[in-house]
């Protein structure tokens, strides 16, 4: 079996629940602005987040365009024209209290934090993934963490992981993974970077990407028996 010594953790429904956040301050935000959140609604916002997210992926647009023109975008589709940067501050509150964990992610990372070199990896903004790791009780646990605003670069970019492997102490590639749930930015940039990937696909999706992980896993629990380890208990 082969051995690991780096761990490279992406965040959102990864590590901790977005979409339960995503869902609660995209609600706040459009029943002040006097919306009546649907399933179509919330469907079409995410249509169009995205595709903005895609396309920053793809380095075709910049952070701040995404986070600031997505309102716009989206309030345009549904007829209405308002400040998207506004409206960004707003959400951008809401989203910031959300730091619920996914089931065994607290426990797994207690866990392997004394036996291997953990680190964070993540596209977004900065103040928004630090607070939530922060108030999830995770932060500590990490020895450094990578955000794709402070890097300059995003995953699945090459780039961003010559600038984490660049500041990771005498790193070794064939000793490195990435664990994630984005195929096309985690799995993707872990492949292109040389290392080793783990797809966390807890909903069992289909993968019809071309994108091949090392791993796939549909628990946290299951990482163990790829790391050889087993779970200590206190």
């Amino acid at each position: 079996m082969k051995k690991y010594k780096t761990l490279l953790f992406d965040v959102d429904d990864t590590l901790l629940d977005f979409a339960a956040a995503e869902k609660i301050a995209l609600k706040m935000l459009l029943e002040g602005q006097k919306i009546v959140v649907t399933p179509e609604i919330e469907a079409l916002y995410k249509k169009v987040n995205s595709g903005l997210w895609t396309a920053f992926e793809e380095g075709k647009l910049r952070r701040d365009e995404v986070v600031n023109t997505r309102f716009a975008h989206f309030f345009r589709e549904i007829g209405r024209e308002v400040d998207g940067a506004e409206l960004e501050v707003s959400y951008r509150a809401y989203l910031d209290k959300g730091h619920d964990l996914l089931d065994g992610a607290f426990e797994l990372i207690t866990d392997l934090q004394g036996r291997f070199d953990l680190y964070i990896v993540t596209n977004g903004v900065s103040r928004t993934q630090y607070r939530r790791l922060q108030d999830s009780g995770l932060l500590p646990l990490f020895k450094r963490i990578f955000v794709s605003e402070d890097t300059g670069y995003q995953k699945p970019m090459k780039e961003f992981f010559d600038f984490v492997f660049s500041r990771i102490p005498e790193i070794s590639i064939e000793e490195t993974m990435i664990i994630g749930d984005s195929l096309s930015s985690d799995i993707k940039g872990g492949n292109q970077a040389g290392i080793d990937t783990c797809w966390f696909n807890p909903l069992m999706k289909a993968n019809r990407t071309g994108i091949a992980p090392t791993y796939e896993i549909h628990s946290l629990a299951e990482l163990y028996r790829i790391l050889g380890v087993e779970f200590t208990k206190e």
